[in-house]
């Protein structure tokens, strides 16, 4: 397999993985969200970039309570999530020209799971063309930009928009 250099991931493999006192990198405190790469809140729920993206702009809506199946999320943070991925259909679309998108829950490691005690629904921007010989002849995949540029663009967007006003 060819290498292809990126050394800012090795400030995020050296870090901790967790965040929050659970060990778990998905409970992360709102005092934390800005390091966490947190877009957004929406009630019981909010939304943070992938920092192993599959695609530029890859983000996970997440319950902030700590739990890890579907069917033991309450309907109040069951509709905050739903709300979420609504919100950032529009923002991924919006900001990065998104032509689709990849809207998945793996639930379970036989289901693809990388973390299974913290639910997460995974939004993946989808453009034409965006599949090429790197994945398949070099085993490599290329991110166009850089993650903390792709988060000030998406965070700003909450922000500076009527968007922000249904996160909070």
């Amino acid at each position: 397999m060819k290498s292809l250099w990126a050394p800012w991931r090795m400030e995020y493999i050296r870090s901790s993985k967790s965040v929050g006192d659970s060990g778990c990198f998905l409970c992360v405190d709102k005092a934390e969200d800005e390091k966490a790469l947190v877009i957004g809140r929406r009630g019981k729920a909010f939304v943070i970039m992938n920092k192993f993206p599959y695609a530029n702009g890859h983000v996970m809506v997440v319950p902030a309570r700590h739990v890890g199946r579907l069917e033991a999320l309450t309907d109040e943070e069951l509709l905050d999530m739903l709300g979420l991925v609504k919100i950032c259909s529009a923002l991924l679309t919006r900001e990065l020209d998104a032509e689709g998108l990849n809207v998945g829950i793996n639930m379970g490691r036989a289901a693809g799971a990388g973390l299974e005690e913290h639910i997460h629904i995974h939004m993946v921007p989808r453009w034409f063309g965006d599949t090429n010989f790197m994945p398949i002849l070099g085993e490599t995949k290329v991110i166009s930009e850089h993650l903390q540029e792709t988060y000030k663009k998406l965070r700003a967007s909450f922000v500076n928009t009527n968007l922000h006003s249904k996160i909070e």
